[in-house]
């Protein structure tokens, strides 16, 4: 994997948002960060894709320290995709995905045919290449947020980011999203919020409280009852699914436990 977090921190505002977290995913796989709101997941994302510096620690992409390089030799690489994706401008679907061939362009302009190929294989990956034409802002919720991943793959990248990509979609673009992203030819790191999203569709895990990795490894190592109660305070039944073997959390009326004093 090319792109790792050493013992990263990162210190914002006076508080402490990441501490001390190691991630180094295995080429190719996808990554579930979990952790409840305020846990450092989209802080963590942020430092991975260089648009923060960590107040310690280090992170590499192909052995380099990220924060030395230049933005546009990170973009050709690490591909961001947010959790919102609304917008008042008026383009074409293709136009929105083509954005992501500017790391690829230089002062005399870029490689038309590479970018025209980069970007029909980018709309054909998502299901979009119908769309192409479509009004930006015609499309659905999900057809915006694979819009914005096509755009993201457009970039050619080895590393793909996603911060809570499912938020605000229905369940069935859920699992679209989700699986499109588990079947993409890149290492992928999603943050999310639904533990049987996550368990569904991510290779491994990593869960952080106030900033802390404090747990790692498989669905089936990470999502036990007791890791549930303990970051969430929620009582929670898991088993695996008979179908996947993947572990499936099931919640029962009064599973919140008492906060902690």
């Amino acid at each position: 994997m090319s792109l790792r977090a050493e013992r990263v921190t990162w210190e914002r505002g006076g508080a402490l948002v990441v501490d001390g977290v190691h991630l180094a995913p295995r080429a190719g796989e996808t990554v579930g960060l979990l952790g409840p709101n305020g846990s450092g997941k989209s802080s963590l994302l942020r430092l991975l894709d260089g648009v923060a510096r960590p107040t310690s620690g280090v992170v590499r992409l192909d052995g380099e320290d990220l924060s030395a390089l230049p933005r546009k030799r990170i973009a050709r690489s690490v591909a961001s995709v947010g959790q919102t994706s609304a917008t008042e401008v008026d383009l074409r679907v293709r136009e929105v995905v083509a954005l992501g061939r500017l790391p690829h362009r230089g002062v005399l302009g870029g490689d038309r045919a590479a970018d025209e190929a980069a970007v029909a294989a980018a709309l054909a990956s998502t299901g979009l290449t119908a769309k192409a034409e479509h009004p930006w802002h015609r499309l659905s919720g999900g057809e915006q947020q694979r819009a914005q991943i096509a755009r993201a793959l457009a970039q050619e990248p080895r590393e793909l980011l996603l911060d809570e990509p499912t938020n605000h979609l229905d369940v069935r673009h859920q699992l679209d999203l989700l699986g499109l992203v588990a079947r993409l030819p890149v290492t992928s790191v999603v943050a999310l919020h639904d533990l049987n999203l996550a368990a569904m569709f991510c290779d491994s895990l990593v869960v952080l409280r106030a900033g802390r990795a404090v747990a790692a490894g498989t669905p089936a190592q990470v999502l036990t009852p007791e890791l549930v109660a303990d970051v969430y305070g929620v009582r929670a039944e898991v088993s695996p699914d008979p179908d996947t073997g993947r572990p499936s959390v099931r919640f029962r009326p009064g599973a919140v436990l008492a906060p902690r004093a």
